[in-house]
């Protein structure tokens, strides 16, 4: 028989970033694995050093970094450590960005505007990544910026299955806080058993970021439990405001559910000041001391991490995974 035959087996490493070291040991006890020992400094002018400290030549590495603020230092750590397997010989090299950088700004608005979500998947792939893990797109097209694969999980499972149990003796309605996200009200709807929908009508204003306003409830809300549900909390103003609107339209308590809790400032005194009566997200990020609040309930996304990273390594199906179904 001509050719060589392989002894070795395919060898599993997880990488973490400094951002979110807590999630990465979560995913880490998921897995039954040890996260790959690394050393990263700043230099005093803020340049990022990284070298980790064992082997990775051959291996199948999945990279985990979050993207809190600062969020370009996080980037830039993230690319670094892509960068750094690449040159130690990795086999195949697997980014996790949980919060996918610079989401929002998927499309042009207006002339003049960067398309910067394309930018940041043509530096992951300029860095050396075969493959993306990313949870809860703000805009699922943000796959046809990779030429490599992309996939996309969802959330809504843990959080469904958390609002269910909690308020599924409640008479509920699903809310999405504007038209552009009526298709995940919809998916909410049905993961809940078919409860009524609604949404909120909006204007933004284009010309400054993080400005919207409520207008009005399309829906009936009137006497019913409200899960507003959205990808992302940044500085809460419009959350708050649709919060807001639904109450004067006659609902009796709303919920908010999250993916991405972002929590600029002064988010978290909006929310607490708030009519909320909860707040429910992920861990894709994390959250700070001094941002928590009484009514913040926060769920791992680990266990939907480790199975999508199994399944990847396994060479088997994740589609179980991006399409709400499990």
């Amino acid at each position: 028989m001509s050719g060589i035959v392989t002894t070795g087996e395919k060898r599993l490493v997880l990488a973490s970033g400094r951002a979110h070291p807590v999630l990465a040991q979560e995913v880490a006890e998921e897995l039954g694995v040890d996260v790959l020992p690394m050393d990263a400094w700043d230099f005093a002018n803020g340049e990022i050093y990284v070298r980790y400290g064992e082997s990775v030549r051959g291996t199948d590495v999945f990279v985990l970094q979050s993207h809190p603020a600062p969020i370009n230092t996080w980037v830039m750590e993230h690319l670094i450590m892509i960068d750094a397997l690449k040159r130690a010989s990795a086999k195949r090299i697997t980014a996790i960005a949980p919060s996918f950088p610079y989401a929002r700004q998927d499309k042009k608005h207006r002339g003049r505007e960067p398309i910067s979500a394309r930018l940041m998947a043509d530096l992951y792939e300029t860095a050396g990544v075969d493959r993306m893990i990313s949870v809860d797109l703000h805009a699922p097209q943000v796959q046809g910026y990779f030429n490599q694969p992309l996939d996309h999980l969802m959330a809504l499972p843990i959080l469904a299955d958390y609002v269910q149990k909690q308020y599924g003796d409640e008479d509920i309605a699903v809310v999405s806080p504007d038209a552009g996200r009526i298709r995940v009200a919809e998916q909410w709807s049905k993961r809940l058993g078919g409860v009524n929908l609604a949404f909120i009508h909006k204007t933004r204003d284009t010309t400054r970021p993080n400005q919207a306003v409520a207008k009005r409830v399309i829906g009936d809300v009137t006497g019913k439990t409200c899960i507003l549900v959205d990808d992302m909390i940044d500085t809460a103003g419009t959350i708050v405001q649709a919060s807001d609107a639904l109450i004067a339209n006659g609902a009796s308590s709303v919920i908010i559910a999250t993916t991405h809790p972002i929590l600029s400032d002064p988010a978290t005194e909006r929310l607490k000041s708030s009519q909320v009566r909860e707040v429910v997200c992920t861990n894709t990020l994390p959250v700070p001391p001094e941002k928590q609040f009484e009514g913040l309930t926060q769920l791992s996304i680990a266990p939907l991490l480790a199975r999508a990273i199994r399944a990847v390594f396994d060479d088997g199906s994740v589609t179980s995974l991006f399409d709400g179904e499990v």
